[in-house]
């Protein structure tokens, strides 16, 4: 199973057999990632990125996924209709946000515009195969907290540790040496380390998904964050 996480220059991703860590990589492009996960039998990808968007308002799965984080609420970003995406400035992606959903839309939510555009269409190609599942980290943390909210943010000394802490309890025990993945910022690996924990459990049907039953897309596709 593999757990991806976005981060500045690209997209690193750890990878796990039988619950425990086998590995971790980095890719420029999330298609080259998934293709050669695929080429290994790699079965199951949580992303931790939007994926499925609505047609007007807001989606559920962020409404709710923030309603269990408390203090760290703020690291879940209310996704904007699909339309909004579709947009190439951040000046007519708010103008619309707003005619589509009665709000505006933040530089830090645009920001995902690259990432989540990207992700949505390897859910559409070849690579996704039904393998794709969104997923959000601190939601991950917060069940392997026992559905009790972290008190730690994740940039921090203490909150790097009590999350890795957290994974290794759950039998995900990342090495102090990663290889390349290694330059990558702490946070986004344990970010995809937390992911790979959820794509395990997806794929051993002990996920669950956030909202419960899951919205659909235009295509009937399921909008859930996968914890």
């Amino acid at each position: 199973m593999l757990g991806v996480d976005a981060f500045r220059d690209g997209w690193v991703a750890v990878e796990l057999c039988d619950g425990r860590f086998a590995g971790a990589t980095v890719s420029a492009g999330l298609r080259s990632l998934l293709s050669d996960a695929v080429g290994r039998g790699v079965g199951t990808v949580g992303v931790d990125m939007p994926l499925g968007l609505v047609e007007s308002g807001w989606r559920r799965a962020d409404a709710e996924a923030a309603a269990l984080l408390g203090g760290l609420r703020s690291s879940v970003f209310r996704v904007p209709p699909r339309a909004v995406w579709r947009e190439e400035s951040y000046e007519a992606a708010g103008r619309l946000c707003r005619e589509l959903t009665g709000a505006g839309l933040s530089r830090q939510t645009w920001g995902l515009a690259a990432r989540l555009r990207e992700a949505n269409a390897c859910r559409d190609g070849a690579e996704d195969g039904g393998r794709l599942f969104e997923v959000h980290p601190e939601v991950s943390f917060w069940a392997l907290a026992g559905k009790t909210p972290l008190g730690l943010r994740k940039k921090s000394w203490a909150g790097q540790m009590a999350r890795r802490s957290l994974l290794e309890a759950a039998g995900v025990a990342l090495p102090d040496a990663l290889g390349e993945a290694g330059r990558v910022p702490p946070d986004d690996v344990l970010d995809a380390a937390a992911a790979a924990w959820s794509a395990h459990r997806i794929a051993q049907g002990s996920a669950s998904p956030l909202p419960d039953p899951p919205e659909r897309d235009r295509h009937g596709r399921p909008i859930a964050i996968w914890y």
